[in-house]
């Protein structure tokens, strides 16, 4: 049964919440033995951490509009991604924490987060993402379903040969396929400006004849809107679509990073504007929930999230023997 628009968004904003609360606790954990001199491999976290605070509307508002059944395939940086898709969060922490409990029994770490119950997979490789939502697009358009693909990709995946290649088949052969680009502005530290010769990438809709939308200013509700329309003209047989959302990144590419690129206001300016904040205070000003309701629903998602640290932090490492397990040889 398709949720009404109030149930849609106290959802997106469960998700949200849950996204920057996960994140919050991880930023914590992974520098633990981390300070006051930076090692990567140190601590019960080690090697790279990106996180998404502040990117929440761009995986939260569109995957509202997804089924268990629809594939979403992500970046580097997937845990918002991950936790609006309903990956299991007690599995995936676990394996963030190198835990044998985990999604790859701690094999894979927080950049290789596969859950195929859900249909959610993610990778380090710029842009290797998005063939892989074309394959599954074309799977359902063969097996005559209605199911979608969503690729998450940054800005600066844009410019990358598996994007326009990608496209380029999606269109030829109009595929049940949504591309959202996640436009920081930073990739990794080289600035949109300095990269990317369009000032906004849902303009290269117009190259494959498909449809473009373009978020400003990381917006829950406009960036439900576009999504919703895109993910129904995909079921609906009329092709793929290209959506940018202009959102923010509050932390440095990885943790760890000194972030000497940005302007020292440009964080503080973009928080004061925080997205989950002006959800909140759209739903209390249109009466779709109260104080007491959200003041409840932040308590049931801080006791959710607290619930998968406490089991991963508690699981057990794998033997090293099982190293050579689950491998090709």
């Amino acid at each position: 049964m398709k949720k009404n628009s109030k149930q849609d968004l106290l959802w997106i904003y469960r998700k949200m919440k849950t996204s920057r609360y996960f994140e919050e606790r991880m930023e914590k954990a992974y520098l633990e033995g981390k300070q006051p001199v930076f090692n990567i491999g140190a601590g019960p976290v080690p090697g790279e951490m990106h996180l998404s605070n502040g990117q929440e509307p761009a995986a939260a508002s569109m995957i509202v509009n997804l089924t268990k059944d629809d594939t979403v395939t992500a970046t580097h940086r997937p845990h918002h991604q991950a936790i609006a898709k309903g990956v299991d969060l007690k599995k995936m922490t676990a394996e963030i924490f190198g835990k044998k409990t985990g999604l790859g029994k701690g094999k894979g770490g927080h950049m290789h987060l596969f859950d195929p119950i859900v249909k959610f997979s993610c990778g380090g490789i710029v842009g290797a993402g998005i063939p892989h939502a074309v394959g599954a697009a074309l799977a359902n358009k063969k097996k005559g379903t209605d199911r979608v693909a969503v690729a998450f990709i940054g800005e600066g995946a844009v410019n990358s040969g598996a994007f326009h290649e990608s496209m380029n088949l999606a269109a030829l052969w109009n595929l049940p396929l949504v591309v959202v680009v996640e436009d920081n502005s930073w990739g990794i530290s080289v600035s949109k400006k300095n990269s990317t010769c369009v000032p906004t990438n849902d303009v290269r809709a117009a190259a494959y004849g498909i449809k473009g939308y373009g978020v400003r200013d990381n917006d829950p509700l406009k960036m439900y809107e576009v999504s919703k329309e895109a993910v129904e003209r995909a079921r609906k047989g009329e092709g793929p679509s290209i959506i940018e959302i202009e959102t923010y990144r509050y932390l440095g590419h990885f943790q760890g990073d000194p972030e000497l690129y940005r302007p020292k206001d440009e964080v503080s300016k973009l928080r004061a504007k925080d997205p989950i904040e002006r959800l909140k205070k759209y739903l209390l000003e249109e009466t779709l929930a109260s104080e007491e309701d959200l003041r409840v629903l932040d308590q049931e998602i801080m006791k959710e999230v607290d619930n998968a640290y406490e089991f991963a932090i508690n699981s057990a490492y794998p033997e090293p023997e099982e190293a050579l397990e689950d491998v090709f040889v």
